[in-house]
């Protein structure tokens, strides 16, 4: 059994299974439920939420299997068992075992560090591992995310004490749930654009609620913070709202002019990915002996795995691996 990199995303040879598929396939797992992982597949293998997220977006899933943590099931010779990855609420990553013992991990979008809306990532052990690589690079080292929440909590507070309004920019799915259910822990009155907003009432549904919300009509009240898609704050989606002042949360807040990337007055390094010293702990962590990087900085992580004796290769343009 092999990898292969295809126009439409990775996909295991000698199986009829797709992984994270970009456009319609017969068979793929999709580890969650942002819309670069997803596609209307003929049949998907994912947790119940990361089905849920999908039918949000697309409308009714066709043929969904969907399958609890640690709860292995077969396709053909192959046991397949998905367990937490920590990135968003119900992202998984995979776990194949072939008939003889050997196993293989795909990752997807891995969060080593702990959330209030998404469960706590597992170390997959395997033989082989396919790990997303993000944030691979070594200048990636983001600070304790408890860190950053306390300094965007400290920003908004001076923000409403001057009298502006203050917006966060975060994607509607995962990242702003995870910021919102902290700042309402911490007793903050927020208010969300109906993207994000609906988002949080799925996450309602799958058992964690966002207290202190309310939907974004064109009005912010005293004392409320706004949430507010990034692409949509560009286009001139907040013009109304004055005086302001907005923060986006980010990882690449760790480059230099990380704000004015995204227009913001400033930017939080706060991530649903693992940085570059979580990666390098997750592949020793999983004793894996074949270590295959994709995505982002996947040739300056390999070389980084390599440095400290691990065999890792990228995945990049379109090729074949084997893994067994």
């Amino acid at each position: 059994m092999s990898v292969e990199l295809r126009r439409n995303g990775l996909h295991l040879t000698g199986t009829p299974l797709s992984l994270d598929a970009k456009r319609k396939s017969p068979l793929s797992f999709v580890s969650h439920g942002h819309s670069d992982h997803i596609a209307r597949h003929e049949s998907t293998i994912a947790t119940a939420a990361t089905l849920r997220f999908m039918a949000h977006r697309l409308g009714p899933v066709r043929a969904p299997l969907s399958v609890p943590f640690r709860r292995p099931f077969e396709l053909g010779t192959l046991t397949l068992e998905l367990l937490p990855a920590g990135h968003i609420l119900g992202s998984a990553q995979l776990r194949v075992t072939r008939s003889d013992g050997r196993r293989i991990v795909y990752t997807g979008d891995l969060n080593t560090a702990p959330s209030l809306t998404a469960e706590a990532t597992e170390v997959a052990t395997c033989d082989t591992l396919v790990i997303e690589s993000t944030f691979g690079h070594p200048r990636y080292r983001f600070p304790p995310r408890p860190e950053v929440l306390g300094q965007v909590e400290t920003w908004l507070r001076a923000q409403l004490t001057r009298g502006v309004t203050p917006v966060l920019l975060g994607y509607p799915l995962g990242k702003s749930q995870e910021a919102m259910k902290h700042l309402a822990i911490r007793g903050f009155q927020l208010v969300a654009h109906p993207s994000i907003f609906e988002v949080a009432g799925l996450y309602a549904e799958l058992g964690v609620p966002i207290e202190n919300l309310r939907c974004y009509e064109g009005r912010v009240e005293p004392g409320e913070v706004l949430f507010f898609p990034p692409h949509l704050a560009r286009g001139g989606g907040l013009a109304p709202l004055w005086p302001r002042a907005t923060a986006v949360l980010t990882g690449w807040a760790m480059d230099p002019g990380g704000a004015r990337r995204y227009g913001a007055d400033v930017a939080f390094p706060l991530s649903d990915h693992a940085d570059f010293p979580s990666l390098m702990r997750y592949v020793k962590d999983t004793g894996a002996r074949d270590v295959i990087t994709c995505h982002g900085f996947a040739e300056e992580l390999a070389q980084a795995l390599r440095d400290v004796g691990t065999d890792a290769r990228p995945l990049g343009k379109p090729q074949q691996m084997t893994l067994f």
